[in-house]
């Protein structure tokens, strides 16, 4: 065991530059997996491994991992004694891997306090809780927004749309087809886009299918508030089988006041992307409709007024196998000196979960907010939408959410989503086929047919 396995990074930066100089030693090589596997996001953190390298004479072999294949590449890994030291992975393996050993929970963890709990958004920190550790520490993540026409909101006087109530005052001052549609809100029932929103609309009202035993049985009357919401906002859209490809179009085109959408649609928003361009007038590259749009990320129902965001996290991981203090201290450095090339992979869907670096509360937002997003041309968020806006994208990390995490449940709730069942119910009750208690019932008896 070297002497850097069992130094601080801080120490570790010392003893490299000593090591170096007596030419005594090679510097310790770790393995670090990422899903971020296209050319141009491995280059970018191959670039900030080799900075770290050079500040601490610790090698780091960066190797991608498809993350289809991340679950099976790790429990083969695991399996035979030879997991990377770090691990870069998505939500849904952060408490799976930490029950079953694959991550070194107190290393990920003395990583977390080292950082500093309070530098993290607590929604994302919260999600990865594991016994009173951490199973991850959090990255970057992505939570969907509700998008909004901010002129039209301000013309007419309305509050922003942050709350079921202040999305139905919206839609009856705004719905005026087929100039204007109030709303457009996915009613495709096999699209993942409409499960995707509809967990989002049910998380912002407190209600969710699982509890820590497994299944739970629907609140009625909280689920009852859900549907006629969604009846709302479906009723204030186009008529057809609606997913993401329409209410973009329709949004793009200034035809709907509302929709909810992926960060990812913000570069486009600017006329960044020429395979989606804003239509709203002739020029397809306008930062025009960018600047008529607001963002909300935390969405309250009438029983759960704190609200809910849906997000998409990432986390680093110690694995088992790991030299633990060497890979803590490249986890300290991703998050810290490379935090902001991290960050810069892809901006736009890589909102910064740590904020502060301990002494200024917004340093890594601010640090983010220059970084350069699009696919065909590039400019800062911070250049075409102003810091209110970048402080809502970045603030609904903080209520971050998804079924099942905290109650040890993700796998249950996934089959959920993926069986389609609530989207279909839904989508009957907003066509009329049955009322909103029935609909309750026979949402309760189908989710009891799910193993």
């Amino acid at each position: 065991m070297t002497l850097l396995k069992k130094i601080s990074l801080k120490a570790a930066l010392g003893a490299a530059a000593a090591v170096a100089t007596l030419g005594a030693a090679q510097a310790d090589t770790i393995q670090f997996w990422t899903t971020e596997e296209q050319p141009d996001r491995l280059a970018k953190q191959e670039a900030m491994a080799a900075n770290f390298t050079s500040a601490s004479g610790i090698s780091v072999e960066v190797i991608p991992i498809s993350e289809s294949e991340m679950g099976t590449r790790a429990t083969a890994a695991y399996a035979a004694g030879e997991l990377p030291d770090v691990i870069y992975y998505p939500l849904q393996y952060a408490l799976p891997w930490a029950e079953a050993g694959v991550i070194d929970v107190d290393a990920t963890t003395e990583a977390v306090e080292n950082l500093g709990v309070d530098t993290f958004q607590a929604g994302a920190l919260n999600m990865a809780g594991f016994d009173g550790s951490y199973a991850g520490v959090p990255v970057d993540g992505w939570t969907q927004l509700v998008v909004y026409r901010s002129d039209l909101f301000d013309a007419a006087g309305l509050a922003a749309p942050d709350s079921y109530a202040d999305i139905v005052a919206a839609v009856e001052a705004l719905h005026n087809p087929p100039e204007m549609f109030g709303f457009v809100a996915p009613t495709k029932v096999d699209e993942g886009f409409m499960s995707q929103v509809l967990e989002h609309v049910m998380l912002s009202n407190g209600v969710s299918p699982v509890n820590n035993d497994g299944l739970a049985q629907l609140d009625e009357t909280a689920t009852t508030e859900v549907l006629e919401f969604y009846k709302t906002i479906v009723d204030a859209s186009p008529e057809g089988e609606l997913f993401w490809k329409q209410s973009r179009e329709m949004y793009f085109a200034g035809q709907a006041a509302m929709i909810i959408w992926s960060p990812f649609i913000l570069d486009e928003l600017a006329g960044l992307r020429d395979s989606a361009p804003p239509t709203i007038n002739d020029d397809p590259q306008s930062r025009e409709l960018a600047s008529k749009t607001a963002v909300i990320t935390t969405l309250a129902g009438p029983s759960n007024p704190d609200g809910a965001a849906w997000a998409d996290v990432r986390y680093f991981g110690v694995s088992s196998d790991a030299d633990a203090d060497s890979a803590i201290a490249f986890i300290e450095y991703s998050m810290s000196d490379g935090y902001e090339q991290t960050l810069s992979i892809a901006p736009e869907g890589k909102f910064p979960v740590r904020q502060s670096d301990g002494t200024n509360p917004t340093a890594y937002l601010d640090a983010w907010a220059k970084l350069p997003v699009g696919v065909d041309r590039k400019a800062p968020l911070g250049d075409i939408y102003p810091a209110d806006v970048i402080a809502s994208i970045a603030s609904g990390l903080s209520t971050a959410n998804r079924w099942g995490v905290k109650e040890g449940q993700l796998s249950l709730a996934s089959k959920i989503n993926n069986s389609r069942v609530l989207n279909t119910l839904v989508r009957e009750y907003v066509d009329g086929v049955r009322g909103a208690s029935e609909t309750v019932a026979m949402m309760n008896e189908e989710l009891g047919k799910i193993e």
